[in-house]
C-alpha cells in the first residue's frame, strides 16, 4: 500500500528552492533549517509563501515578536527568508522588507591550555581524542570535523581540505606536526578495526559508510568535559574559540586568524580580541609609564 507522506510530490516550488540550496552547496543541516522557516511563513499565511505581500511580512515578524521567539531566532527566519524571496523568487524587495534585529553578543566561553589537555586526555577512545584534537588543532566547526575524508588530509603541504565550509565555501585549515602524528595514530588503529579505508571518512559513525554524526561529537565534549571536572558550559564550538583566543594571545595576526577560521568577515574574528586574556595582561597601561607611583611609598594603611 503506499504511503501518503512518503508518495507526496515535492512541489515545483519546494523543489526550485532545493535545487538553489544545492547549486550554493548549503550544508544538509542549514537546508533543513532554512525549509523549516519558510514553513513557518507559510503556516502563518495559511498559503504557499510565494503569494506573500510586503504587509503579510511585517504581520509575520511582528506576530514572531509578540510571541517572544528569541532575537537570533527571528533573525535566522528573516536569513531563510531573503534567500528566499531573493534567489528563489527573484524578489529582492519582498527580502529588503524583512527587519534583522540587534542583539549583543555573549562573548564565547574559552578554555585555558590546561582545560583543553585535560579535556583531550579524558576521551574514552583515540578516534575521539584525534577527532576533538581536530577541532581545536585546525580550529574546525564541529561539522567540518564530522565531513572530513581521509583524503583531506594534506601532508605534504601540512594542510587539511575543508571541502564542506559553511556556507560551501572550500579553504584550507592548518595541520600541525602532532595533530598529524595523531591522525596517523588514528589511521592504524581504524585500519585494525575495519572501520578506515582510504576513499572513507576520517571519523565514520557507528556505520563505517556514513561519518560520525555533529551530535555524537557534541555529546563526546560534554562527556569529557565532566570527566576532566571542568565546570564550564562546553560544546565542540568550544575548542574552535580556544583555537582562535589561544593564537590571537600568542600574538598571531588576526587576519591570518581569519582566513584560518574561515571567517567571511573581519568583525566576527575581532571577537576574540575581547577574551584574550593574555593579551590583555601584556599591554602596559599608559598610567605606569608616567613613573608616579612608588609601591615603596605606599603604606599598608594607605
Amino acid at each position: 500500500m503506499p504511503h501518503p507522506a512518503i508518495d507526496a510530490p515535492i512541489s515545483p516550488l519546494r523543489q526550485r528552492l532545493i535545487d538553489d540550496m544545492n547549486m550554493r552547496r548549503f550544508s544538509r543541516e542549514t537546508q533543513r533549517n532554512y525549509l523549516r522557516d519558510i514553513g513557518r511563513l507559510a503556516t502563518f499565511l495559511g498559503r504557499s509563501p510565494d503569494t506573500a505581500t510586503a504587509d503579510d511580512l511585517r504581520r509575520f515578524q511582528i506576530e514572531q515578536q509578540e510571541d517572544g521567539v528569541p532575537v537570533p531566532t527571528m533573525n535566522s527566519i528573516v536569513s531563510a527568508l531573503r534567500f528566499f524571496f531573493t534567489h528563489t523568487l527573484d524578489r529582492p524587495d519582498l527580502a529588503r522588507r524583512l527587519v534583522r534585529l540587534a542583539h549583543p553578543r555573549r562573548l564565547p566561553v574559552v578554555l585555558s591550555r590546561d582545560e583543553v589537555a585535560r579535556l583531550l586526555n579524558a576521551t574514552t577512545c583515540l578516534k575521539h581524542q584525534a577527532a576533538l584534537s581536530v577541532a581545536y588543532g585546525a580550529g574546525l566547526r564541529v561539522a567540518e570535523v564530522s565531513m572530513l575524508k581521509v583524503a583531506d588530509v594534506d601532508s605534504e603541504r601540512m594542510l587539511l581540505r575543508v571541502e564542506r565550509g559553511k556556507g560551501g565555501r572550500y579553504r584550507n585549515a592548518m595541520l600541525s606536526e602532532d595533530l598529524l602524528t595523531l591522525l596517523r595514530q588514528w589511521w592504524k588503529a581504524g585500519r585494525q578495526q575495519g572501520v578506515m579505508h582510504r576513499d572513507g571518512w576520517l571519523f565514520p559513525g557507528q556505520h563505517a559508510m556514513k561519518p560520525i554524526s555533529t551530535r555524537q561529537l557534541y555529546r563526546i565534549v560534554v562527556e569529557a568535559a565532566q570527566a576532566a571536572d571542568i565546570a564550564k558550559r562546553v560544546g565542540p564550538h568550544t575548542l574552535r574559540h580556544s583555537f582562535a583566543t589561544h593564537l590571537l594571545e600568542d600574538g598571531t595576526d588576526i587576519r591570518i586568524i581569519q582566513v584560518l577560521l574561515g571567517h567571511a568577515k573581519l568583525n566576527n574574528t575581532a571577537l576574540y580580541a575581547k577574551v584574550a586574556t593574555r593579551t590583555v595582561r601584556a599591554v602596559t597601561s599608559p598610567l605606569d609609564k608616567l613613573g608616579l607611583v612608588n609601591p615603596e611609598e605606599i603604606s599598608p594603611d594607605g
